[in-house]
């Protein structure tokens, strides 16, 4: 199994409205080969704090879906966001091979 987190810090005020939009998500990557699981965390003590998780059988499967044209097209899609601040705020991405459960 493959984990990847993206981890953004936006402002506190705003952290709801992007909860809204990974609530309403298009949920393309779910048809993805290997896709697992969507997870959207919020850090308890950081509400601006926000992780997408997701969950791959494999990092082949995940490296896929980050060079299919879906992908690229979701992301183009938040470059365009009204709110510019959101639209250019940038992840940090970690990534796990799980080893252990």
């Amino acid at each position: 199994m493959y984990i990847v987190h993206s981890v953004v810090t936006i402002p506190e005020e705003k952290a709801d409205e992007v909860i809204g939009l990974y609530q309403n998500r298009s949920k393309l990557v779910d048809e993805a080969d290997g896709f697992i699981s969507f997870k959207l965390l919020q850090n308890r003590r950081k509400s601006g704090e926000l992780t997408v998780q997701m969950e791959w059988e494999t990092e082949q499967d995940y490296l896929k879906w980050v060079t299919s044209d879906d992908f690229k097209r979701i992301h183009d899609l938040e470059k365009k966001y009204p709110d510019k601040e959101l639209a250019n705020t940038k992840a940090m991405v970690h990534q796990y091979k799980v080893v252990a459960w």
